[in-house]
């Protein structure tokens, strides 16, 4: 599975770019998301996205999370079809021609439309958030969020989140390697790649609930809660800064204006 929530170190467009103005970038792509349910909307927001990253050259890495956002669109049309029966009837889970069963749990458009839109949202949401973690060092995230006055304990989980989940990923791929190493052979099949979990999940919460004590310890040797920090370096906006600003601006106002008509 490929590593997210992990800072790349590359020459971008998206990395040239302030902290504070790829945060803009985000919050307006999470509201559009958030506030469109139009499936042709949500699809032009992810193709938006994803034409941003190409132009950048960050596409392939943003292309690495498909496969998790096609299980997670799988699992999102089972759960509408279940649960959701509004509109023509498109199909059914189980066929016909089926004895006793057949005809069960019927596919509505409705559903379909609103596990499409969700997806979409997803997609677009997921995007625009690995964009950002990947483009900004997280020490620049830190400082942005300092000068926003935002309360030091949500700095600090953000930030502990940034370090830890790209960590904690690595080590898990560790430690089933070194299963693998050990001639552990836990089945084939979903039941035993269920088994195989316990074998990486139990070490990985006992060194993660360790390493955790430790960054606590440190927290508080190194003063964090006094609020003296310096910056390593302080970032000013550019011109480009001004036209993603812009661009973003024109972005909120023909939403607007789609919404008006």
């Amino acid at each position: 599975m490929p590593e997210i929530m992990q800072y790349v170190t590359r020459e971008s467009a998206f990395h040239r770019l302030h902290p504070f103005t790829k945060l803009i970038f985000a919050v307006v792509v999470v509201a559009l998301a958030v506030l469109t349910s139009d499936t042709v909307m949500l699809a032009a927001l992810v193709g938006a996205v994803l034409a941003a990253a190409a132009i950048a050259g960050l596409a392939r890495d943003l292309l690495r999370q498909v496969p998790l956002l096609l299980m997670l669109a799988a699992s999102l049309l089972i759960l509408t079809v279940l649960t959701i029966q509004s509109g023509e009837t498109l199909g059914y889970l189980v066929p016909s021609a089926v004895p006793v069963i057949g005809g069960a749990f019927p596919v509505t458009a409705g559903a379909v439309d609103l596990a499409l839109a969700m997806s979409l949202r997803f997609a677009a949401m997921i995007f625009t958030f690995q964009v950002l973690v990947i483009s900004t060092q997280p020490r620049d995230l830190v400082h942005v969020m300092d000068r926003l006055r935002m309360p030091v304990d949500y700095t600090l989980m953000f930030l502990i989140a940034l370090r830890f989940i790209p960590s904690l990923q690595l080590e898990g791929k560790r430690i089933h390697e070194a299963q693998l190493a050990r001639a552990y052979n836990p089945g084939r099949g979903p039941a035993g790649k269920v088994r195989g979990l316990f074998p990486i999940l139990i070490p990985l919460v006992a060194n993660s609930l360790g390493k955790a004590t430790i960054l606590g310890l440190t927290i508080d040797l190194r003063g964090y809660r006094s609020g003296m920090r310096t910056p390593m370096r302080d970032l000013s906006p550019g011109r480009a800064d001004i036209a993603g600003i812009c661009c973003m601006g024109l972005l909120v106002a023909g939403y607007l204006a789609l919404l008006l008509v």
